[in-house]
């Protein structure tokens, strides 16, 4: 089976099971909003917002960088490199999470107009950053070690089933509201967590010890000049809507606020068929680094690009014309989202076609240099919800994130082209096609 097909087959085994358990999370947020109100369902989405965006800082960096470090430790027989690695990680983390308890309720003034209602269920918000945050960890840490169904099969298939739980128990069993549901969530993901952090540690252990002996005190500044950065790549990226959901919950009523947050993770799902062709290749792409194989390093971005993009664009096509169905299942109110997630899922297309930038500046020891596009990225989202969101309400805040991920996306790719002198984008590719399909024309 060549490249191309392998990525598709098991990124697509991958994307299957996370649209199952989108589907259970769907159904659980439906719920909430027909049984309990729009309103309250946008509460949801700030708490759960909140937590992710606490849960991405915890582990300061090392889960973005744990699926680099994995697979090159792997590929070089390094074992005892990577477990110091995991106990520097999840070390560090669990101090963060331990100060967020003291001391986070302090802190909620932060976030703005969010701080009221976070404030009301921060025992259950915390606790769920507090798993989500071991999970980021566990699953770069799976993922590099070329068990990537293992590393999202928590976040994909058990924490939706443990929110429709949660809610039914809630609604059913105690007879309570959105206060209950979230401390039975928060229970019962804890759980996940610890089961899923055994099957980690368990995992390390098939990583021989064989290869070339390294001083630990050079390995952890390679990791630290890594992991700090992507903090903030991390969360300007990866967690784009959830910082964008707290800054809107400003300028949004909480009923337009649930519908553009149903909207973001309609996208999210989408997004995740891209991620998941890219976290398939990317420890192929890091053992072609480490051998320095240049062409076979650049044929596998290219793969990936192609397969990625081609995603993107069909679930463009799938949320044009599916989206207002999903929609529909909230309520009628919620198709007011329709056209606003088709912007949203063109952005998808956008980012895809760019490439793996940032991954790809960390991996040539540049990992400072997304910075700057991250910044203009933000910088971008804010402004345009300022100007676009009072006039245009939904529309506005999707065109502002269209505007901002594409700002950012092609400042990204300038930066790669002039520091590694790599275009990782979906373009020379495309040419490449061209060429042999010239070729092929001028043989006959």
């Amino acid at each position: 089976m060549g490249l191309p097909s392998k990525l598709a087959s098991q990124s697509a085994l991958i994307f299957l099971a996370r649209v199952f358990g989108a589907g259970l999370m769907f159904v659980g947020q439906a719920a909430i909003a027909r049984l309990w109100g729009q309103a309250v369902l946008g509460e949801y989405v700030v708490v759960i917002a909140t937590a992710n965006l606490i849960a991405a800082f915890m582990p300061l960096g090392f889960q973005t960088i744990g699926t680099y470090f994995a697979a090159e430790y792997r590929a070089k027989g390094q074992g005892r490199l990577i477990w110091r690695f995991a106990f520097l990680a999840f070390g560090q983390f669990a101090v963060v999470a331990m100060l967020v308890i003291l001391f986070g309720l302090n802190g909620l003034g932060l976030i703005g107009q969010s701080k009221d209602v976070v404030a009301v269920h921060f025992p259950a918000m915390v606790a769920i950053a507090i798993s989500t945050a071991l999970m980021f960890v566990n699953s770069s840490l799976l993922i590099g070690l070329k068990r990537p169904f293992a590393g999202y099969v928590a976040d994909t298939l058990v924490r939706p089933a443990m929110l429709v739980a949660a809610f039914v128990i809630a609604l059913i069993m105690l007879k309570g509201g959105i206060g209950e549901m979230l401390a039975i969530f928060a229970i019962g993901y804890g759980g996940v967590g610890i089961v899923h952090f055994v099957f980690t540690i368990w995992s390390l252990k098939d990583v021989p010890d064989t290869g070339e002996a390294v001083p630990l005190v050079k390995e952890a500044g390679r990791w630290w000049r890594f992991a700090l950065p992507w903090v903030l790549i991390a969360l300007a990226t990866d967690f784009f809507f959830d910082l964008d959901l707290v800054a809107l919950s400003a300028l949004m009523t909480p009923d337009d606020l649930a519908i553009f947050g149903v909207c973001a993770r309609i996208f999210s799902l989408a997004s995740f068929g891209v991620l998941a062709v890219y976290s398939v290749t990317m420890p192929d792409v890091f053992e072609a680094e480490a051998s320095n194989d240049r062409a076979g390093f650049m044929r596998r971005i290219g793969d990936a690009n192609v397969v990625a993009t081609g995603a993107s664009m069909l679930l463009f096509g799938g949320a044009g014309i599916f989206g207002p169905f999903a929609l529909l299942l909230f309520g009628t109110g919620f198709l007011a989202g329709s056209a606003p997630l088709a912007v949203l899922c063109l952005a998808l297309a956008v980012r895809s076609a760019f490439g793996p930038t940032s991954l790809v500046l960390s991996i040539h020891d540049h990992p400072y240099a997304s910075l700057p596009a991250v910044a203009a990225g933000l910088l971008t989202l804010i402004g345009a919800n300022l100007v676009l969101v009072p006039a245009f309400g939904l529309m506005g805040a999707s065109i502002a994130a269209f505007v901002a991920i594409g700002v950012w996306s092609g400042m990204l790719w300038l930066i790669a082209r002039h520091l590694a002198g790599l275009d990782v984008s979906i373009l020379p590719r495309l040419r490449e096609k061209q060429a042999q399909r010239a070729n092929l024309a001028s043989a006959e």
